[in-house]
């Protein structure tokens, strides 16, 4: 029962998050709004952190498995990409070259405001 409550704080604020994409004309998918919305309760203290924790662990425990329908929807689109896996596979490899610099420097930086603490 303690899972299911917890589920269902979760499922809740992506149901706002979907409420909120209809509602209002805004371009981002309901889904990163219920996220952002689960992002402000937990730091405005609405939400506790342990009234999500336990199913948070499950979920990430198994999250190699919740890409699996990701994965399903890329091989369905790999008629649009024939032709053009040299272009994608240069994108993907600047791009997390990209993610890698900007991580390790925002970890430099943290590191450094956390020593002047």
């Amino acid at each position: 029962m303690k899972y299911l409550r917890q589920l269902m704080i979760i499922l809740a604020m992506c149901f706002l998050g979907q409420l909120l994409e209809r509602i209002c004309p805004i371009p981002i998918p309901g889904v990163v709004i219920g996220l952002i919305l689960l992002f402000l309760a937990l730091c405005t203290g609405i939400i506790k952190i342990e009234m999500i924790e336990d199913i948070s662990n499950v979920l990430l425990s198994h999250m190699s498995f919740l890409f699996i329908p990701a994965g399903v929807g890329l091989m369905v689109s790999f008629n649009v990409l024939k032709g053009k896996w040299i272009i994608f596979m240069f994108i993907v490899v600047i791009s997390t070259i990209i993610v890698w610099i900007v991580t390790a420097y925002v970890v430099i930086l943290l590191r450094k405001v956390h020593l002047n603490e």
